[in-house]
């Protein structure tokens, strides 16, 4: 199903968010789309790309969002054609883009007058809208590293082990999303893409800082959970090896004493064994020998 929002005196927005082969030729045969592009809009999983053409642009790119459990990011891909004179978005697209789509149509119906009367302009407004969100997704991903630093001492090691796998997999997420489509904002700030309206190059450069600082922050956070889970996966170890000492200091001290009562345990003929007193003097001999060994590991600083 085809929703249209006319914006201004000439410009109309097309969303098609769950487009049918009817919808696909009709994009084809009214705008005269290039089949390839045509095919990228039946399909999902879509690597970033810009294509020009002499009338047109097709735009691929994908922007984060959470899961409905608000724990995992998800890639929602973002397709758009913008002409001179239309602006269509195609696919199940971000929340953000449905409803920018759903405000515009709210402002038609009422008959105000929408702000934006240009297909830049619009593209300017969606993708800086896009961004904000990726930012807004990006802090709290951030917040979460803090959280993490700080129970990092004190939580159970199953929670923070669970919390450190959850974050290091949405930051691998978000790195192979955002990595890809630096060279398609690059074009934008290059001059490669000209669009169709004039003076837009100070806005091409602020959607390209804008990706610049999500990149910025996705590698920052990528080197923080790494040097987290170095720190923890060292405290795991250093705890583990403490735990092994103390059983390695044990078993030492009573390697000696299992030995002599497994020795007066044999039926043979042992010596002071017709001694009333023998068991004492056992007992004595096995408590010296423990606490001699005790201050033995203590003086070498093993304890």
């Amino acid at each position: 199903m085809i929703e249209t929002v006319k914006l201004g005196g000439r410009l109309k927005w097309y969303h098609i968010a769950r487009p049918s082969e009817r919808d696909l030729e009709f994009l084809e045969n009214t705008f005269h789309f290039h089949a390839l592009d045509i095919e990228d809009c039946r399909q999902t999983g879509q690597r970033p790309k810009i294509d020009v053409y002499d009338d047109y642009y097709f735009l691929i790119l994908n922007f984060p969002n959470f899961d409905k459990q608000n724990r995992f990011v998800k890639p929602k891909e973002v397709k758009i054609f913008w002409g001179e004179d239309y602006f269509i978005t195609v696919g199940k697209t971000h929340w953000v883009v449905d409803n920018l789509f759903d405000e515009a149509g709210k402002q038609e119906k009422k008959g105000d007058d929408f702000e934006i009367a240009t297909s830049d302009a619009l593209l300017y407004t969606v993708m800086e809208h896009l961004m904000t969100q990726a930012v807004y997704l990006l802090r709290k991903v951030g917040l979460e590293l803090e959280l993490i630093n700080r129970e990092l001492f004190n939580s159970r090691a199953e929670t923070v082990i669970e919390r450190l796998s959850a974050t290091r997999k949405n930051i691998i997420v978000l790195n192979t999303m955002f990595k890809p489509q630096l060279r398609v904002f690059n074009k934008f700030e290059s001059g490669s893409i000209e669009g169709f309206a004039d003076n837009m190059e100070d806005y091409w450069g602020n959607i390209l800082d804008y990706y610049n600082k999500i990149w910025d922050m996705t590698e920052d956070y990528g080197e923080l959970i790494e040097g987290l889970s170095t720190t923890f996966d060292s405290m795991q170890t250093n705890k583990t090896n403490e735990i092994m000492k103390i059983l390695t200091l044990i078993s030492s001290i009573v390697l000696p004493l299992t030995f002599l009562t497994g020795l007066y345990g044999m039926n043979v003929t042992l010596p002071l064994q017709e001694e009333r007193t023998a068991f004492w003097i056992l007992l004595t001999l096995m408590v010296s020998l423990g606490v001699g060994m005790v201050v033995y590991f203590k003086k070498k600083h093993w304890m």
